[in-house]
This record gives C-alpha cells, structure tokens and sequence, in this order.
C-alpha cells in the first residue's frame, strides 16, 4: 500500500483515495455518497466520497458523540 495517496478537489467537494494504481474494473456504490473503486479480483483499490466535507464533518461529530456518551457512562 506504500501507492496510497488522497485527492481532494475542492470544487466539486470530492474526496478520492487511491490505494494502488492497480486499473479500476468496476466499482461498487456503498452508500448514496460513497463508491469503492474495485479491481480485477475485487479487491478494493480506491475510494470516491462525493459531498466530502459533509460527511468528514458527521463522521467526527458521531465519533466525538459516541466518546462522550461512552465517558458519561
């Protein structure tokens, strides 16, 4: 994995990792905003998240949720 690498292009607010330069055979959409990149053997290659900001920003508000409910308890 020493080819992973990440892409933000700001005006379109899409987030692209790569994780080999192994050539994209299909691609698979994970949720309305996410789609992993395959490879020939259907290994994950890549990953695309479209509304980038949106969904980095809810994921660390759950995480920091999630943390502080656990501490509460």
């Amino acid at each position: 994995m020493n080819n992973a690498k990440m892409t933000y292009f700001e005006k379109e607010d899409i987030l692209h990792l790569t994780l080999t330069n192994e050539p994209e055979v299909r691609s698979v959409e994970i949720s309305p905003n996410i789609t992993a990149e395959l490879n020939e053997t259907g290994e994950l290659i890549g990953m695309e998240i479209i509304n980038a900001t949106a969904f980095i920003r809810d994921s660390i508000l759950e995480s920091v949720q999630g943390r502080l409910l656990t501490v509460k308890n």
